[in-house]
């Protein structure tokens, strides 16, 4: 479920006409990085995993949309952040992957 999400994410991603060449990089490149940590999570924390990449695809969804809805968008990222975070003592890569890129798509939704 994990990769086949994120497999999705990236291709809607690459088929976006709101994202420049430039953002698109980057949002593939935290989200192969992504991919990595999810996989390594999933394996004793299905569930964290699961959410995570929920959150990550509705986040990316909002952002990505042609009719952006500000609130929507704070929503998503702020679901996309509590995902993460009963995992900051045994997972702080993790967190701070996700953490890069909230960042990264807040800047986008505006």
């Amino acid at each position: 479920m994990v990769d086949d999400t994120l497999a999705q994410l990236t291709a809607t991603i690459q088929q976006s006409p709101t994202l420049s060449a430039a953002q698109q990089a980057e949002l593939l490149h935290l989200l192969r990085t992504l991919q990595g940590e999810m996989t390594a999570l999933a394996a004793t924390h299905d569930e964290h995993a699961a959410s995570i990449v929920r959150f990550t695809d509705v986040s990316t969804h909002e952002v990505v949309r042609q009719q952006r809805n500000p609130q929507l968008v704070a929503l998503a990222l702020q679901g996309l952040s509590s995902s993460v975070q009963d995992l900051e003592t045994s997972h702080p890569q993790l967190v701070q992957l996700v953490n890069s890129l909230c960042l990264v798509l807040s800047n986008l939704g505006v």
